[in-house]
């Protein structure tokens, strides 16, 4: 009997291991997209997917999606650290009356590059970030959005970096930074573009506990109802070399901090502002 129940034993952890086996076998680090792929597909660059959703599911926590050719590969829910990269390559999210890529993973590092939103102007927002230790948004164009880019985390402690990036011809805000809760959330912004944005360019709100902290560097905001607005006394945006022209109202700090390093172009608003502190550079 015991021999028996050795062998037995023996078979269940064999089977547990070739079910787990097949489970990981099944999660690639890296998969591939492409304009004429098939979801059904591995996701293989020999054998690659249609759209970003069917692509995540196969595809490992830390893993990276790539994109083989043009073509529109549809919104998709992030729940784990990941990358989408596009490189040298048009890869649309076109969406129509909700969000393009919605990032909700706690703890999680996601890396967007090179993509292209269209949201007919009907879409909500082009990535909206509800939840993740840290959002890299890099070589993106996001068009005709409610709010291109919408960080609204409820809870820990996120950071956001967007670079080389353009948001532009959205109804509302182009970037907007907006925790809640016990949320605290930085952001760096470099080389980035708002542009004829229905509300602000850029627009970071904090009200205690939660709070927003940017930095903009070498950033455009212009053509938009507002430049630059910092809502809330825990809502802080600081500026260097940057421009902001043609808005209806450059600099708003409404409650909020609006910090100039003394070296950016205010110039051509409605009303420009003023920044509520300038720190002289020596």
């Amino acid at each position: 009997m015991r021999t028996n129940r050795l062998f037995l034993q023996g078979v269940a952890v064999a089977a547990f291991l070739c079910l787990t086996g097949s489970l990981a076998f099944g999660q690639a680090t890296r998969t591939w997209v492409s304009g004429v792929g098939d979801d059904a597909n591995p996701c293989s660059r020999t054998a690659p997917c249609k759209t970003f959703a069917g692509a995540i599911s196969k595809t490992a926590v830390g893993g990276e999606i790539d994109v083989l050719d043009p073509g529109g590969f549809g919104a998709v829910t992030i729940t784990k650290s990941i990358s989408i990269e596009a490189v040298g390559v048009v890869a649309g999210v076109l969406v129509s009356g909700t969000n393009g890529i919605v990032v909700n993973a706690p703890a999680g590092v996601v890396v967007l590059r090179g993509l292209t939103f269209e949201g007919l102007g009907t879409g909500l927002s082009g990535v909206l970030f509800q939840a993740g230790s840290a959002l890299y948004v890099e070589d993106c164009t996001i068009n005709s959005f409610q709010t291109g880019i919408n960080i609204t985390p409820s809870s820990g402690q996120s950071h956001v970096f967007i670079s080389d990036t353009v948001v532009q011809n959205n109804s509302n805000d182009g970037i907007l930074f907006a925790p809640s809760a016990s949320a605290s959330v930085s952001g760096t912004l470099k080389k980035v573009r708002a542009e004829n944005n229905g509300a602000a360019g850029v627009e970071a709100d904090g009200s205690y506990p939660a709070n927003a902290d940017l930095i903009l560097e070498s950033t455009t905001s212009a053509n938009n109802a507002t430049g630059i607005f910092s809502m809330g006394v825990y809502a802080k945006i600081n500026l260097s070399n940057v421009a902001v022209f043609d808005n209806a109202i450059g600099l708003l700090p409404l409650s909020g901090n609006i910090v100039s390093f003394g070296n950016n172009q205010i110039t051509d608003n409605g009303t420009d502002g003023s920044p509520t502190k300038t720190i002289t550079q020596q």
